[in-house]
């Protein structure tokens, strides 16, 4: 069988690379890997059959005004340029199908797949800024409208969609995300290079990650993490991997508060290739967001062969299964007494270590990309193509 002509939006791999790029990137190489499925990917002004692996040069340095100047794809307003330069290369190239792996599609005449990751901004809109949340509200109904098929991370995002705009259920497709190769266990020696760039110690350190907003409640892990007794923190300092993200002012004073103490390291944005590294090196993972469509960090620490906690709201049981400690994510004391568990019981870090082996084994990009072939060719033969 020919395989699929596609259109991919690629914009979201030219910034520092966060859960939506991670999807991109990892579906396209899985996509390609197939043979059933060729796609293009538009880099907001062009086109290429490059699949990148890294944000624009100088990117990470200038996180921040990146972030400003181009705002993550799925709340940013089409320009009329891009759009521009998306219709010419569709003319040349011919697509079969355009899929658009962040929300919010462009014009295209034929076959449209949107990827919807989750609905915070709707469910949590203050968590986010005003503008990012009107957008949402006016854009992603019409996003939903064109769209042949809607893909969703989770079960749990899938419901939502239709709880929320009465869809199709026909039209909705649950498809889990995948865990990168890169995320492994590593020795010693895999890992020194980059214990010693961040002056951290395997395996005493508590890590966590994310982009600094509310959402992901990074500010709970904080202010547990002050209640564990002196000696515990001394001895398993809190480390935290992302950019800073919006409507942070609470969490940076605390953050700044803990950093002088010694109990806290805020890495900032960290680049792809020293991730895998830092979460295999981490005594566990702690991950308490209040809302996540899917919660890739928690499959991705557990492959790396750390244990998890994480909160028990949103998609993250669905991903979690019984392999993570779970709790409420506004629940300080039951955070507090699980990290504790976690640094004082070797027994314990070891079953689950075990468990999140097991877990993480049955989400794989391969699987995640067959399921969306799938989708591509219904959303084809729906539309006569196929």
């Amino acid at each position: 069988m020919k395989p699929i002509n596609l259109a991919m939006n690629g914009s979201s791999l030219l910034t520092p690379h966060t859960g939506i790029a991670s999807y991109t990137r990892n579906l396209a190489l899985a996509l390609r890997a197939s043979g059933e499925a060729e796609p293009a990917l538009f880099y907001g002004m062009g086109w290429s059959s490059e699949i990148r692996s890294s944000p624009l040069p100088g990117a990470g340095r200038l996180k921040d005004a990146v972030l400003k100047v181009i705002p993550r794809p799925y709340w940013l307003r089409r320009l009329g340029i891009q759009q521009r330069c998306f219709d010419a290369g569709v003319r040349k190239h011919a697509f079969d199908l355009y899929h658009e792996p962040a929300f919010l599609p462009f014009r295209f005449d034929g076959p449209i797949v949107i990827t919807i990751h989750d609905l915070s901004p709707l469910r949590y809109p203050e968590t986010h800024p005003a503008d990012r949340v009107e957008n949402f509200r006016r854009m992603l109904p019409d996003a939903i409208e064109r769209a042949s098929r809607i893909i969703v991370d989770s079960e749990f995002v899938g419901r939502e969609v239709m709880e929320m705009f009465r869809v199709d259920p026909a039209r909705v497709c649950p498809i889990h995300l995948g865990v990168s190769a890169e995320y492994r266990p590593r020795t010693a020696e895999e890992t020194s290079g980059c214990m010693a760039r961040y002056g951290l110690q395997r395996g005493q350190y508590i890590f966590a990650v994310g982009t600094l907003e509310p959402r992901k409640n990074l500010i709970q892990a904080v202010e547990a993490h002050s209640r564990l007794p002196e000696s515990t923190r001394r001895r398993a300092p809190l480390v935290l991997a992302g950019a800073k993200g919006w409507i942070t002012g609470d969490l940076e004073a605390k953050l700044e508060a803990a950093e002088r103490s010694g109990d806290v390291r805020w890495l900032g944005y960290v680049p792809a290739a020293d991730l895998p590294l830092l979460y295999a090196a981490a005594r566990f993972l702690v991950y308490p967001s209040i809302y996540e469509g899917f919660g890739l960090p928690v499959l991705e620490a557990m492959a790396s062969g750390i244990p998890v906690i994480t909160s028990n709201q949103a998609s993250l049981p669905e991903v979690a299964g019984d392999a993570a400690l779970m709790v409420e994510p506004r629940d300080g004391d039951g955070l507090r007494e699980a990290m504790l568990r976690f640094v004082e019981n070797d027994d314990e870090v070891r079953r689950h270590v075990e468990l999140g082996y097991a877990q993480a084994a049955r989400f794989t990009w391969h699987a995640c990309a067959q399921r969306t072939i799938a989708v591509y060719r219904d959303a084809l033969r729906a539309a006569g193509r196929k």
